[in-house]
């Protein structure tokens, strides 16, 4: 962050200063919402949440050296007092940014792999110049301005990852970073009962493109009919990535490995170079398309496009994690969070890896999705059933649906828990079988995954 002294900080957030408040202390970052990160020159968001509220930790934060508490009551430590700390932190993030015009904003949304392709793309802009990227998933009106608080002057990128529940949020989300480039992958059924229909999520993802200034680029999944309709949508220029022959940046000569790597040729305007994957999945080709088609735009040389991405590993946890026992039993833990779409590329993912290897699974049944939440749950069930499973763990008390599309799935097991299912796998399990870990981050299926591996989730 660069550094700001509270009276600073009181004038952006239309805060007020507490007696305790000096108003030339000067905040020099980070920002923060956890009490027990705070460090000498830290500003302290207090956040009142489900479980905890930040208030009640302001002076413990103080103590720890956070110069002051950003809050939305009277505390007993110096304090900026606002409406509401979550918009206050989002109109700071947005004047720290407007004093980095030497900033480049990166945008990335879509129903599924934002996370991916916002590590990859990432990795790519650091070849061009310092970036900062999100942690994990932080791409809502809290992680985001967090980040964005992360930039300094010497930033010249950077790369953010955008999330919508409902039409609007990703319009906010970019009036506090406004992007210069944005990148939209895919409209998929995540969400599909927040939003209501396909065309619902289609006009929110979209409001990325329409936040891109004349002079910006969006870079859009010709793949996707929903994505390309957003063509019409913003002033920015376009360009188009994605496996088909009209996309200005391509794959070519697609071929997987014996562990579900891809390899293939990075086609773009200026050349074309050799792309040798170290994540697992076909599906991951897209997400590297689209994090090559928006650093291409920088000026970036194809060459070294195909070095970094052929260098890329993992990032964030728990997508598509691939790890090998001792004793030959491989557990691919993707249990982030699930959508129908993504439960067929994991599925897909793990066929490709098992090599003729016994495959088993363990799921729970998807959430939010609205009224079409039985078939779609049925239908996933249907694709285990059809995967050529070994054996099939269905997790949770609401797994009817999910059970009834796998009825035909030989070893199908009910079980209430990740605990269960961790424990019947173990004795299971033999040298050489692949085990799938995929479910939505509510069910904890991160359990099951540790627990074969000898670990913790935490």
């Amino acid at each position: 962050m660069i550094p700001l002294p509270l009276a600073r900080i009181a004038e952006i957030t239309s805060g007020a200063l507490t007696g305790m408040a000096d108003p030339g202390a000067v905040v020099r970052g980070p920002v923060l919402i956890d009490s027990r990160a705070a460090e000498p020159g830290s500003l302290f968001v207090a956040i009142r949440g489900d479980r905890a509220d930040g208030h009640d930790f302001a002076a413990k934060a103080c103590e720890d050296g956070a110069v002051a508490v950003l809050a939305a009551r009277p505390v007993d430590a110096p304090a900026v007092i606002v409406g509401d700390t979550v918009a206050a932190l989002g109109d700071l993030a947005a004047a720290v940014l407007a004093e980095l015009p030497e900033t480049t904003v990166i945008g990335v949304t879509g129903s599924a792999g934002k996370t991916t392709t916002k590590d990859l793309l990432a990795g790519l802009t650091a070849l061009a110049g310092p970036t900062i990227a999100p942690p994990g998933s932080f791409n809502n009106e809290i992680g985001h301005p967090l980040t964005v608080l992360r930039a300094t002057e010497d930033t010249r990128y950077l790369v953010l990852e955008l999330s919508a529940r409902e039409e609007g949020h990703i319009a906010h989300l970019a009036r506090i970073a406004p992007p210069k480039i944005g990148v939209v992958l895919n409209v998929g059924t995540a969400h599909l009962g927040v939003f209501g229909g396909r065309d619902r999520i289609a006009k929110a993802k979209g409001e990325l493109v329409e936040a891109l200034p004349a002079d910006g680029t969006a870079v859009l999944n010709a793949d996707d009919p929903y994505v390309r309709d957003m063509a019409g949508r913003t002033d920015a220029a376009v360009r188009w990535y994605g496996r088909g022959p009209t996309a200005q940046v391509r794959a070519v000569d697609e071929r997987l490995d014996e562990r579900g790597r891809a390899s293939f040729t990075l086609v773009t305007p200026s050349g074309r170079a050799p792309v040798t994957l170290r994540l697992h999945g076909a599906h991951a080709v897209g997400n590297v398309l689209a994090a090559a088609a928006a650093a291409y735009e920088l000026g970036i040389p194809v060459a070294a496009l195909a070095a970094e991405l052929s260098r890329a590993e993992p990032r964030s946890r728990w997508r598509m994690e691939v790890t090998d026992r001792a004793d030959g039993v491989t557990v691919v833990n993707d249990a982030y969070n699930a959508n129908p779409d993504s439960m067929r590329a994991a599925f897909g993912a793990l066929g490709a890896l098992a090599g003729g290897r016994r495959t088993f699974a363990v799921i729970a049944s998807l959430r939010e999705l609205g009224d079409e939440s039985d078939a779609l749950n049925e239908g996933v069930g249907r694709l285990a059933a059809s995967s050529g499973l070994a054996g099939l763990w269905v997790v949770g008390e609401d797994a009817g649906p999910m059970l009834a599309g796998a009825k035909d799935q030989r070893g199908l097991r009910h079980v209430p828990d990740a605990a269960t299912a961790a424990a019947e796998l173990a004795e299971t399990l033999r040298p050489g079988d692949v085990v799938l870990v995929k479910g939505p981050r509510v069910a904890g299926l991160e359990k099951v995954a540790a627990a074969l591996l000898g670990g913790d989730a935490a």
